[in-house]
């Protein structure tokens, strides 16, 4: 293993379980901080303002990450070809590639907050929210949030920079930030002003965009060779193009899976607000339990883009053994262990017995089949970084909308309310028979991004501050040592 600068990592050579578990921590403990960020939402609300705010905040999400998903998947796109060109050490490539994804964050934001605000209403009474003042709040909720949605695409795009170089760790500072102003101000606004909804959305974008702008400083500052400029509209179209044919897909599956979770949504809302809230406070929980396959298979990711990169498809199969082998473990451990608690970890959002025995339901159903979604996971995730964008899209699409949605129905028609859930393993099994019978047949190792040249060199472990001229593709391109190496640090939600 080879480090350069800090927080960069090389996993183009070393013990694969090594190379992962050190990538995966602080992509782990990030996890932790999001969903802490998350779950004080629900905290604050399920207790301060009431079970149909905290319906209301939870059903909204669904919304906005499908709205939002084209630009995240065409990001996820970019952070792939990062990932291949560190590995080909194609610093001009990595420049053109930042400055690209930078341009468009900037031009789509804007349409996209418009359509946001004008489809809540619209969108929130499709997926049959209770019109008795859940509605109203869900609407206030999705609005703010689509008003400051610049800062949550911003800050996943910096995350996604950082991911490509191997750097788990800086992005772990940027939602540091995030999660501390967004616990205050929820506190500020809701507890202490009675803001309700409005103070918890407010919260959030503010936390969000303050971290993003941050997130920027630090790019132009450690990495000043990226020449990150906000307003410079460095626009390359065939960067633009190449991100859009790995990320649609991706997007387009963000977007399905979105859809996938408003149907499945509507369905859970038919129950009333209580067993609403029982939903949402048992998604955050299983949301914790996720994190190390989250982490994991982000973390497959980049390390299968970089192997790619170099040209060592040896490291790609060996890397993704170890991947399953902690995956599942993982997976295990967590599901069976938290499985006796769930009363218990549901009373920390609402205190009604009912809102309680709905998110222990959930919980029960879903916990002992995780190592299913871990090996769904780990799969995609090393075709995603190899390239291979279509598979994931066609084994998350085939898991929700033609396995888990449908019997869910069936489930709740034939069984009642309390058997829905079982539905989630059926659909991980069909998606991990797609993503494992696409791995072995290995079309895969024909979809990298770059040309692997002979005369491709490891990357200088030398530290500068002087920008690497970008003619030379064998420069370091390490952050410069204006960088602090004691400073830590970023990021995630199921397919």
């Amino acid at each position: 293993m080879k480090k350069l600068g800090s927080g960069v990592m090389d996993m183009t050579a070393g013990n694969p379980y090594k190379l992962i578990v050190l990538f995966s921590l602080p992509l782990l403990v990030g996890n932790v901080f999001q969903q802490l960020y998350n779950m004080v939402d629900s905290i604050v609300v399920g207790n301060v303002v009431g079970e149909k705010a905290l319906a209301a905040v939870s059903t909204g999400f669904p919304i906005i990450f499908a709205l939002s998903s084209l630009f995240m998947g065409i990001g996820m796109g970019a952070t792939v070809m990062i990932s291949q060109f560190y590995g080909a050490k194609d610093l001009e490539s990595i420049r053109h590639t930042v400055n690209t994804m930078y341009t468009a964050l900037i031009i789509i934001s804007v349409p996209l907050t418009l359509i946001g605000i004008l489809l809540s209403d619209p969108l929130l009474r499709l997926m049959q929210v209770p019109d008795d003042g859940t509605l109203d709040m869900a609407r206030t909720y999705m609005i703010v949030i689509f008003i400051g949605i610049i800062g949550t695409l911003g800050f996943n795009l910096n995350a996604g920079i950082l991911q490509g170089f191997g750097d788990s760790r800086t992005s772990l500072l940027f939602l540091l930030i995030a999660t501390i102003i967004n616990i205050v101000l929820d506190l500020l606004f809701t507890a202490a002003m009675g803001m309700g909804v409005l103070g918890v959305a407010l919260a959030t974008i503010i936390a969000q965009i303050a971290s993003w702008l941050f997130g920027v400083w630090y790019l132009k500052r450690h990495y000043a060779f990226l020449k990150i400029r906000l307003l410079g509209f460095q626009f390359h179209k065939e960067f633009f193009m190449k991100a859009m044919k790995l990320g649609i897909p991706s997007g387009l599956q963000q977007m399905l899976f979105s859809i996938g979770i408003m149907t499945m949504q509507a369905l859970v809302n038919g129950y009333g607000s209580l067993f609403m809230a029982g939903f949402s406070g048992a998604n955050k929980i299983d949301s914790f339990a996720f994190m190390p396959i989250q982490s994991f298979a982000t973390a497959m990711t980049t390390y299968t883009g970089q192997n790619v990169g170099a040209g060592k498809m040896d490291r790609v199969k060996s890397g993704t053994r170890a991947g399953l082998v902690l995956a599942i473990g993982f997976s295990l451990v967590l599901g069976f262990g938290l499985y006796p608690f769930g009363g218990f970890l549901m009373q920390m959002f609402n205190q009604n017995p009912d809102v309680i025995a709905a998110g222990e339901i959930y919980l029960h159903s879903v916990l002992p089949f995780y190592a299913l979604l871990g090996i769904q996971f780990i799969y995609t995730a090393v075709l995603r970084g190899a390239g291979e964008m279509i598979v994931p899209m066609v084994s998350s699409f085939v898991s929700l909308w033609l396995a888990r949605i449908p019997t869910a129905y069936i489930l709740a028609a034939t069984l009642g309310r309390d058997s829905i859930y079982y539905s989630y393993a059926i659909g991980w099994l069909f998606g991990v028979i797609i993503a494992f019978i696409s791995y072995k047949r290995g079309k895969w190792k024909t979809k990298a991004v770059v040309k692997q040249t002979e005369t491709s060199q490891p990357v200088s472990q030398s530290s500068t501050e002087t920008e690497p001229a970008a003619e030379n593709p064998e420069t370091d391109y390490s952050p410069s040592n204006k960088e602090d190496p004691e400073e830590n640090p970023i990021p995630a939600s199921q397919e």
